[in-house]
């Protein structure tokens, strides 16, 4: 399979391309054009979604281990930068997870890249847009190949830069660079713990690769792996490990906008829509999912138990962001929010799979139900997810506003994008047959056999999840006609955008179905899915009555109830949609504690007292210098003297000794 190195060379060939040739040539003459850097770039991203498709069915339909297992193959590793003992690596690693991930990042990008040639359609910086777009695939490509930790960290900041540049595209409006800063900041704190965990990993366990279950097949061009060697960590105390483990969980949970480093993603929906629905619904808010699920070995053999604090961070993290979610009137926020909670699900299934009584087997059915349920929910929230932000970039292109009170009854104008809004809106809130249902019921199980808390807390956020989707879905496309539908009557998108909203939704009416567990599992063998009944139909039951309360409140043309209940409970509501005031807490904390009190007096200190030392001594050299400066006089009777004085001082100094010696 050498032919997979090319799935990260031709997006980064393509970011080198459109990068680096100008094609927006003056009018006169010109013979390129703006939308060719796109039809590059969207080829570019056909060729690696081709290549991605292959490698899933040559890797998923090849023989088994004789444990039946996958095996995990190496076509290429290079040694990079030798250091001691130590070595960084670089090159390609293929198991379940990695190629799912290919199948999942290659999918969405692709969609992407064709919705946008309607979306930014006439935009300045088309070039610079496509350019970012393959620089971002290439990272992102490059993150899920990784075949040792640090490698996957280069990725990961590249990652984090070119979702900078294009959460900050549109550069003259000060909230996109306020929203780019802000994200940069917040995940780069979060990737110095990733950092800190890589390095104290790999300083007691004298090796940055992963370790696997599993035979590890090396291609012809791959050179062999430094082993993991745990023995020095364990003697050295057997904390170090489960230490690494939890800062990278740290670097994780800011990447996937975990609590309390959520702030940056709601901010980050001031980039273009497509952007929202490749960075922030499908890709790069999954690294630190990702991140956890590669660790997973590790985890269950070094640190079983802390994985609560994986449990727990996402389950507080599900609540609050749905609870957010409930009151916001910015479509792409409601989106954001719910992005925040669903990726909160995963890492909540990940951190279930190991049961919260000690004494039962590692693997059991219940670890292996946690792990293939999170994973399955990244695929189908992928697909669903990205569609709905698609979806809401359709409607923005409409009626060129993001809030809710400027849309209404707009299923009569755009009924394609009506219906596979309304499918992805069903997905997410569980109803049964379609992909949401299928992977958030086998959460919700994993939950239940963890903690029967965790099971009615999880439980509690998908009711919230069906409900808010559905105040959207209704608050959009039912209601009464917005009055400026009279001026400028919103339109169907262009079939550039409506076709990857066609796609995405036909994965999520059949996606639920495949069986998952047969290709990913936590211990690599085939896993069926068994539902269970009473959960099941208990979550179908919840999810179903939250659609119905919705109905009830947001379907028709006023809303008296929704208006009640906010006139009857201001402050909550004013809470939710404050976001219960997060990103105040955090400007307090930096302004008026840490600036205050802490840089401050260090910037005084540098100022006065560094800086005023090196300053006294320049000063006191220059003033020295002015003193002495006589004796460089030229004059030979002066030096004469000089000299004459010391070696009378010299003399008189040397009886003395002579004397004393005496």
């Amino acid at each position: 399979m050498e032919y997979t190195l090319l799935i990260l060379l031709l997006p980064l060939l393509s970011f080198l391309l459109i990068g680096v040739v100008d094609l927006d040539i003056p009018k006169n003459g010109r013979v390129w054009s703006p939308k060719v850097a796109g039809i590059i770039g969207t080829a570019s991203l056909a060729a690696v979604t081709v290549l991605s498709y292959v490698a899933a069915f040559q890797y998923f339909t090849g023989e088994r281990l004789a444990n039946g297992t996958f095996p995990t193959i190496v076509p290429y590793n290079f040694t990079w930068l030798p250091l001691g003992s130590l070595h960084f690596d670089l090159g390609v690693l293929l198991d379940p997870i990695s190629v799912m991930m290919l199948v999942v990042i290659s999918t969405v990008s692709l969609m992407v890249h064709i919705y946008s040639f309607g979306y930014m359609h006439g935009e300045r910086g088309f070039q610079r847009y496509y350019a970012y777009l393959s620089l971002f695939t290439m990272s992102m490509l490059g993150l899920v190949l990784a075949t040792n930790i640090f490698q996957m960290y280069m990725f990961w900041e590249l990652v984090g830069v070119s979702s900078y540049l294009l959460i900050g595209f549109y550069y003259t409006a000060p909230a996109a660079i306020a929203a780019s800063k802000k994200a940069f900041i917040v995940t780069r704190f979060a990737d110095m713990f990733f950092l800190v965990g890589i390095l104290v990993f790999g300083y007691f366990a004298h090796s940055f690769n992963f370790s696997f279950a599993g035979e590890v097949q090396m291609g012809a061009h791959a050179a062999p792996f430094l082993n993991v060697d745990v023995n020095p960590t364990v003697a050295a105390g057997a904390f170090l490990i489960p230490a690494a483990l939890v800062l990278m969980f740290i670097g994780g949970a800011g990447k996937s906008a975990m609590f309390p480093l959520h702030i940056w993603l709601p901010d980050a929906m001031e980039g273009p829509t497509p952007v929202s629905a490749l960075i922030h619904a499908a890709t790069m808010v999954v690294a630190g999912v990702f991140q956890i699920a590669r660790m997973f070995p590790m985890w269950m053999e070094f640190a079983p138990s802390a994985l609560s604090i994986v449990v727990w961070v996402g389950a507080i993290t599900a609540f609050y962001a749905a609870s957010v979610a409930c009151a916001q009137s910015d479509i792409k926020r409601v989106l954001a929010f719910s992005t925040i909670s669903q990726i909160a699900f995963m890492m909540v299934a990940l951190g279930a799979s190991l049961p919260a009584h000690s004494g039962e087997g590692i693997l059991d059915n219940h670890a292996q139900l946690g792990y293939m349920a999170g994973m399955f929910h990244l695929f189908t929230h992928a697909m669903f997810k990205a569609c709905l932000f698609l979806g809401a970039g359709c409607i923005i292109h409409a009626v060129h506003s993001n809030e809710m009170s400027a849309m209404g009854g707009l299923r009569k104008y755009m009924p394609i994008t009506h219906i596979t809004f309304l499918i992805c809106c069903l997905a997410i809130a569980g109803v049964p047959g379609l992909s949401g249902f299928f992977s958030k019921d086998e959460i919700i199980t994993a939950c239940f056999h963890y903690s029967p808390v965790l099971g009615w807390w999880m439980t509690l956020v998908a009711a919230m999840t069906a409900f808010y989707m559905f105040r959207l879905y209704y608050g959009i496309f039912w209601g009464k006609d917005n009055e400026a539908y009279a001026e400028h009557r919103p339109h169907e998108a262009p079939w550039t955008m409506t076709l990857p909203l066609i796609v995405l939704s036909a994965v999520t009416l059949v996606g639920g179905w495949i069986p998952f567990g047969h290709f990913v599992s936590a211990a690599g063998t085939a896993y069926d899915i068994h539902l269970d009944a009473q959960i099941a139909i208990t979550s179908s039951v919840i999810a179903l009555l939250s659609i119905g309360l919705a109905t009830y409140i947001y379907m028709g043309k006023t809303q008296p109830v929704a208006d009640k209940l906010e006139a009857t409970f201001p402050r909550l509501h004013r809470w939710a949609y404050k976001r219960f005031y997060m990103d105040e807490v955090y400007q307090f904390v930096t302004h008026r504690i840490i600036f205050r009190y802490i840089s401050r007096p260090i910037a005084w200190f540098d100022r006065h007292v560094i800086d005023g030392f090196f300053d006294f001594l320049a000063w006191g050299t220059q003033r020295l210098s002015l003193c002495i400066r006589g004796l460089q006089n030229g004059s030979v009777q002066a030096y004469a003297f000089v000299f004459a004085v010391g070696a009378q001082i010299g003399r008189a100094s040397c009886r003395e000794r002579v004397y004393v010696l005496v």
